[in-house]
């Protein structure tokens, strides 16, 4: 299995992956590809791997890249906002990640913002790499 970022998404572009692997694409509208210059760019790829994640947004951003190896521990964070003349209800989700050096950072998908099975996939995949490196 591929340990460098780039080699795991091209893997998870070209196909086959591992069974233990999680990938969440989506098609990058042309419209909004063509407003913010990204039209001709891959499509977004979040690959999730028993150990950790990387993220293709594209050709303007870095690869967003989570190593589960440097956490201490991660936590899920809901936000959540309503305006008093609606009655919907704006819900941010992210994870806190505590890095074994001491930092604090925060992991949100720039393409799967608040995509629920991306985020419950970082967890259990985060989870499995946590217990199996206990024994």
């Amino acid at each position: 299995m591929p340990t460098d970022p780039r080699a795991i998404l091209r893997q998870a572009r070209q196909g086959p992956v591992p069974a233990d692997w999680r990938v969440f694409t989506k098609r990058r509208g042309k419209l909004s590809g063509f407003l913010r210059g990204t039209s001709h760019d891959p499509d977004p790829l979040l690959v999730i791997t028993p150990d950790g994640a990387v993220e293709y947004a594209n050709e303007g951003k870095s690869l967003t890249i989570v190593d589960f190896h440097d956490l201490a521990g991660i936590t899920l964070r809901v936000n959540g906002q309503s305006f008093s003349d609606s009655s919907s209800v704006s819900i941010a989700v992210w994870i806190d990640l505590a890095h074994r050096d001491g930092r604090k950072t925060k992991w949100r998908s720039t393409s799967f913002a608040n995509d629920l099975p991306s985020i419950q996939a970082f967890i259990e995949a985060y989870g499995a790499h946590r217990a199996l490196r206990a024994h």
